[in-house]
């Protein structure tokens, strides 16, 4: 007989990358949800380049008698792939399989806990609290085109900046100006004496890898690590399904 899940089951969908750090990445962020969530299961479907796919997913939940999933982006900014494409692979899962309900989660950003998680890698990477008035930080960020995601992640610099930093300068891997070594240059010419490279992304790979070499190319002190499996991460994941579950929207696509 077919078991029905008491929770909705939670699906993080990764964008998915040629190179293998991602996946691996993603991985060790589900076991830290898992950890923090014992009773909740917990899977991950990737769009592009990895298995298992979204749509494998959620038919092999079907199969097994799973009749409610929440999908969440594994994502910082709700550009193209919030927007379009994750939509749309739910959507078509939902015409396949008419008896799993499928809810999307917000992405994950902006959150105070991502702004946690970027300075816990900084504090890694050599700073400590008492830098924050010396120090200025790029935020570098993979990039879009979507004029709402860019808009975010100026927002997200100029809040940051009220913590304390001594300046927070937005960055982008491609699609959009000014990408981080220009960004490092400026602050120095603007006298910062301490500059922090802070990446903006949750996996490594071909940005990411960009971000760091702008740093290490225009000389910046510090250069910290991808978000990753960071503890401020998976809890806000937790907040995100728990949000859609109890909104209870069904994703769908829209023209």
């Amino acid at each position: 007989m077919p078991r029905t899940a008491e929770r909705p089951v939670l699906v993080i969908v990764a964008h998915g990358s040629r190179d293998p750090r991602h996946a691996a990445t993603v991985h060790a962020l589900l076991r830290r949800v898992r950890a923090l969530r014992p009773g909740l299961r917990v899977e991950a479907g990737f769009l592009d380049f990895n298995s298992p796919t979204v749509p494998r997913v959620l038919e092999r939940l079907d199969a097994e008698g799973v009749r409610d999933v929440v999908a969440l982006p594994l994502l910082l900014t709700r550009a193209f792939h919030a927007k379009s494409d994750i939509p749309a692979v739910l959507h078509e899962a939902r015409v396949r399989l008419p008896r799993l309900t499928v809810r999307q989660a917000d992405v994950l950003g902006p959150s105070a806990l991502l702004t946690d998680a970027l300075e816990r890698r900084l504090y890694e990477a050599g700073l400590t609290p008492g830098d924050k008035g010396s120090t200025g930080v790029v935020l570098a960020s993979a990039g879009s085109s979507d004029p709402e995601a860019i808009a975010v992640i100026a927002h997200v610099a100029r809040e940051w900046r009220h913590t304390g930093w001594c300046a927070v300068r937005p960055a982008f891997a491609s699609a959009s100006l000014p990408r981080t070594e220009d960004a490092v240059r400026e602050l120095r010419a603007e006298g910062v004496r301490r500059v922090a490279v802070a990446p903006y992304v949750i996996a490594p790979g071909r940005l990411p890898d960009r971000i760091a070499r702008g740093a290490r190319e225009s000389g910046a002190d510090v250069l910290a690590d991808v978000l990753g499996p960071a503890p401020e991460l998976a809890r806000l994941i937790v907040r995100r399904y728990a949000a859609a579950r109890t909104a209870g929207h069904v994703a769908v696509l829209t023209a």
